[in-house]
C-alpha cells in the first residue's frame, strides 16, 4: 500500500451558517492511497458532514465557515470546484433511486461519459467493462427502477466507477437493504477494493454488517471530533463503541456476558478471525447456566389471516395463500426480502387494498366490510419516515389531529393527548414546534398520534430505520412499554438485531408466500429459510459452533432471554 496520503485533514473545522456551533472540530486525519476505511458514529456525530466535505457538497452546496486544510491528492479542496472533485472521488448514496438519471442501466452508467463527449464506441466499451466488474452486464437494458435493492447498489457503483475515480465514498450503503442484499453489497465493495486497489471510505453505523469483510481502519466520530482511529480488533475489544452509542457485534456481547475479557489478541474484529480457544469453556459454562424464558402467549386471537391472496394487476400474485394467527399482546416481526409482500400485507390489514381471496378476522369477525376509517379505530399504521406522516407545525396539534377529525370534544382531546404525551416521553415538548425535534423524537410523535386513537394493534414499518444504537434502543424499549399496556405490535423490518432482541415470534415471507412462522432464534438459524428470504445467519450461531456448542438455536435463544432479563433489572 502506498503510504502517501491521498486524503489529509489538518486542524479542519466546519460550521454551517445556520448553526451556532461547529459541526466538525479540529479534524486531523490521513487516509492513504488504497486504504479501506470505515467511519462510524452515532446520529448527529458529524460523520455525514465529513463525507460532504470530501465530495465537495461542502462548501459548494452546503454553505458554511471552514478553518484549517483538507487536501485530496495534494490539492486543497476549497480551491477546486465540485466538478473537479467529482473526478477524484465518486459517491454512492444510501438512496440509490435518488442517484439515477438514465432510463436504462446502460444509460445511467454512461451518463458521466456523455457529459464528457466521449466517442460512442469508446463509451460502449467502457460501460460494458465496468458493468462486468459489478456483475450487471446482463441488465444494461433494464430500467433502474425495476431492479432489486442489490442491483440498484451495483448500478450506482458502476455509475461512479465509470470515471475511474481514485476514491469511492459509500454513504450508509446498507440503508434500505434486506440482510442478504446488505451482505452482498459489502462483498461487492470488498471485491472492487481487491481488484482495483482504489481508496474506499464507508460511512455506516451498522458496524457488524460492514465487518463481514475486512477493513484497514475504523474512524470513530462523535460530537464532531475523532474519538478513535484503530484497527477493527482494537476498537471492538475496547469500550469505545458502547460509550459512544454504537452497537458492538453480537458475538462480542455474548463473550462479555459469559465473563470473557475480550482483547485485541483474540482478533475479535470479524467473526471469521475470532480465536475462541480461550473462551470455549466460559461460553459453554454460561450457556448451560442460563435458562430459557417461557414466552408462550395464551391470550385469545386478535388478528387472523385465512388463505389471503392478492394481486395488483390480476396476473402476478403478490400474496399467495397467507395464513397466520396473532394473539392479543404479542410482539411479532414480519421479515423477508425487498418485494416479498410485507408492505402489501400491511395495506390489506389497514384496508388500503382489498384481498382477492380469503378473510381477515379481528377477534373472530371478518373485517372486509369495514372502511379505512373504521379499521383505523383498531389498527394503527406508523410509516417508516415520520416526515411522510406529519402535517401540522406543532406537536400538540399533530397528536390531536386524528381526534379532531373524529369530532371529539376539546376537553376529551386535551385529556387523551396529555396522557399519550406522558407515555411517549414527550410531555416536556408539548408546546414545541415539530421542526425543533430530532428524527427520533419525530418518530415518537407519529407513534403518539396513532396511540391517542387507542388502537388495539400497532403496525410499524421499519421502526428503527436510520437510527443509531442509542436511539434504536430508546424507540424499542418505548415500544416494549406500550406492548406491556396490552397493545399488540407488528413490526415490518429488515433489522435482524431488532427481530432477535425484541420479538419472540417472526413471520417470514418470500415470493408472496409464508415460508416460516417461528421463534426469531429458529428463523435466523435455519439455512433454508435464510436463503429463501434473503436473511442472514446470526453471528451468535457461528459463535456457538466455534465454541463447540451443538445446539446453536438454543444458544441464540438463551442469549436473547439473558439480555432481556438484564434490561428488565
Amino acid at each position: 500500500m502506498d503510504r502517501q496520503p491521498i486524503i489529509e485533514f489538518q486542524d479542519f473545522s466546519f460550521q454551517y451558517y445556520s448553526q451556532s456551533e461547529p459541526t466538525l472540530h479540529n479534524i486531523n486525519l490521513k487516509i492513504h492511497r488504497g486504504e479501506k476505511v470505515l467511519i462510524v458514529g452515532p446520529s448527529g456525530s458529524g460523520k455525514s458532514t465529513l463525507g460532504h466535505c470530501l465530495n465537495g457538497l461542502i462548501p459548494f452546496s452546503y454553505k458554511g465557515e471552514i478553518h484549517g486544510s483538507l487536501k485530496i491528492d495534494g490539492l486543497e479542496t476549497r480551491d477546486q470546484d465540485i466538478f473537479n472533485l467529482s473526478k477524484m472521488i465518486g459517491t454512492v448514496l444510501q438512496d440509490a433511486d435518488g442517484q439515477f438519471v438514465g432510463l436504462t442501466v446502460g444509460e445511467d452508467v454512461a451518463f458521466a461519459l456523455e457529459n464528457d463527449n466521449i466517442p460512442n464506441a469508446e463509451m460502449h466499451e467502457r460501460v460494458k467493462k465496468v458493468a462486468e466488474m459489478v456483475d450487471m452486464e446482463r441488465q444494461l437494458k433494464s430500467s433502474p427502477y425495476e431492479l432489486s435493492g442489490g442491483q440498484k447498489q451495483r448500478t450506482s457503483l458502476a455509475g461512479v466507477m465509470i470515471d475511474d475515480v481514485d476514491i469511492l465514498l459509500f454513504d450508509e450503503p446498507l440503508a434500505n437493504l434486506d440482510p442478504a442484499t446488505g451482505k452482498t453489497a459489502i462483498e461487492i465493495i470488498d471485491a472492487v477494493h481487491a481488484d482495483s486497489h482504489k481508496t474506499i471510505i464507508i460511512i455506516e453505523h451498522r458496524l457488524e454488517d460492514v465487518l463481514h469483510r475486512s477493513v484497514d481502519r475504523i474512524i470513530m466520530i462523535n460530537d464532531g471530533r475523532i474519538i478513535a482511529d484503530m484497527n477493527p480488533h482494537e476498537l471492538v475489544s475496547s469500550t469505545i463503541l458502547v460509550e459512544n452509542g454504537i452497537r458492538e457485534p453480537l458475538y462480542v456481547t455474548a463473550l462479555k456476558y459469559a465473563g470473557v475479557k475480550v482483547t485485541s489478541e483474540m482478533q475479535p474484529g470479524h467473526i471469521t478471525t475470532l480465536k475462541t480457544e480461550l473462551s470455549r469453556n466460559a461460553l459453554a459454562t454460561w450457556y448451560y447456566a442460563i435458562q430459557a424464558d417461557n414466552r408462550e402467549n395464551t391470550n385469545p386471537s386478535i388478528l387472523k389471516m385465512e388463505n389471503i391472496s392478492f394481486s395488483y394487476d390480476g396476473v402476478r400474485q403478490i400474496l399467495d395463500d397467507i395464513n397466520f394467527d396473532i394473539r392479543k399482546g404479542e410482539m411479532v416481526s414480519i421479515v423477508g426480502k425487498n418485494g416479498a409482500g410485507k408492505s402489501t400485507l400491511a395495506k390489506l390489514l389497514c384496508g388500503f387494498e382489498k384481498e382477492d381471496r380469503g378473510a381477515i378476522l379481528y377477534k373472530g369477525e371478518n373485517i372486509r366490510s369495514k372502511t379505512i376509517k373504521e379499521r383505523a379505530e383498531i389498527i394503527g399504521l406508523v410509516m417508516q419516515n415520520p416526515n411522510q406522516m406529519i402535517s401540522k407545525p406543532m406537536i400538540y396539534d399533530e397528536i390531536a389531529l386524528g381526534l379532531r377529525l373524529r369530532n371529539i370534544s376539546e376537553e376529551q382531546i386535551a385529556e387523551r393527548v396529555e396522557k399519550v404525551l406522558k407515555i411517549c416521553g414527550l410531555a416536556p415538548f408539548k408546546s414545541w414546534p415539530i421542526s425543533a425535534l430530532s428524527y427520533g423524537q419525530k418518530k415518537r410523535v407519529t407513534i403518539a398520534s396513532i396511540l391517542v386513537l387507542d388502537p388495539q394493534i400497532l403496525i410499524l414499518d421499519e421502526p428503527t430505520a436510520g437510527q443509531d444504537y442509542r436511539h434504536y434502543t430508546e424507540i424499542m424499549e418505548f415500544l416494549v412499554e406500550i406492548n406491556k399496556l396490552g397493545v399488540t405490535i407488528i413490526m415490518i423490518t429488515h433489522d435482524m438485531h431488532l427481530m432477535l432482541e425484541y420479538t419472540p415470534r417472526a413471520i417470514v415471507l418470500a415470493g408472496g408466500r409464508k415460508i416460516a412462522d417461528a421463534a426469531a432464534s429458529v428463523v435466523l438459524t435455519d439455512s433454508r429459510v435464510i436463503e429463501e428470504a434473503n436473511l442472514k445467519l446470526t453471528s451468535l450461531f457461528n459463535l456457538a459452533r466455534m465454541a463447540g456448542i451443538k445446539d446453536g438455536t438454543q444458544f441464540v435463544q438463551g442469549f436473547i432471554d439473558y439480555e432481556r432479563r438484564i434490561k428488565n433489572r
